[in-house]
């Protein structure tokens, strides 16, 4: 009963915080490489990593001094439970594939590695449809191209292909499951940054696997 108390409290705090516009983040490059960065599993040294990123992302005050008072595996597991291998299933699977076909690859993993290498990248041996690569690739494509979705600008074109045709399509969901699941307060404001990332409207478009 208890969980199920802060669950809902959750959801109306994440509703409030989309509905909210001055909760509205710029696409800016650095802040969408620091969203990835709070994907990876922390290791040694990720505490500094946190307090050093801070003055650019205030809210992490609040998420640093209850990580202060965790040993590192606490923070490990609830990565691992969250985004790895949750039981009986994992909550929050930080792949596309996973949010919009119901298991791992396919058509997902296969459209965006022809968007990446159009670009003339390629992801390595990191899934193409890991959410902290589609975010790297959306900083640098900014980074190449400011002018965002600007389709006389082949950068800009692949920036609006990204974002309609993947992030958004997916993105609000994850979001909203990884702040209503997690329970430290880094992975539940991490949901808040990343919703404001697609506009409020692209919630109710977000595909479920049925949907894909």
């Amino acid at each position: 009963m208890r969980f199920a108390t802060l669950t809902t409290s959750y959801e109306d705090r994440f509703l409030e915080i989309t509905q909210d516009q001055s909760m509205t983040f710029d696409r800016d490059p650095s802040h969408l490489r620091r969203l990835a960065m709070l994907l990876a599993m922390p290791e040694a040294g990720a505490l500094e990593a946190l307090r050093e990123i801070s003055s650019q992302e205030p809210w992490l005050s609040e998420p640093i001094a209850e990580l202060e008072s965790l040993p590192l595996e606490r923070w490990q597991a609830e990565h691992t439970r969250l985004f790895v291998s949750g039981y009986p299933k994992t909550p929050c699977p930080p792949f596309e594939s996973a949010y919009r076909q119901g298991n791992m690859g396919g058509t997902a993993m296969q459209d965006l590695q022809g968007l990446y290498r159009r670009a003339g990248l390629e992801s390595g041996e990191v899934p193409p449809d890991y959410l902290g690569t589609q975010l790297e690739f959306a900083a640098y494509l900014l980074d190449v191209a400011p002018g965002e979705g600007d389709a006389d600008c082949p950068a800009g074109a692949l920036t609006a292909e990204l974002w309609d045709e993947h992030l958004c399509r997916w993105l609000p969901r994850f979001a909203r499951d990884l702040h209503t699941q997690a329970e430290l307060m880094l992975y539940r404001g991490l949901g808040e940054r990343l919703a404001c990332l697609c506009p409020a409207d692209d919630d109710q478009t977000s595909e479920h696997p049925d949907d894909a």
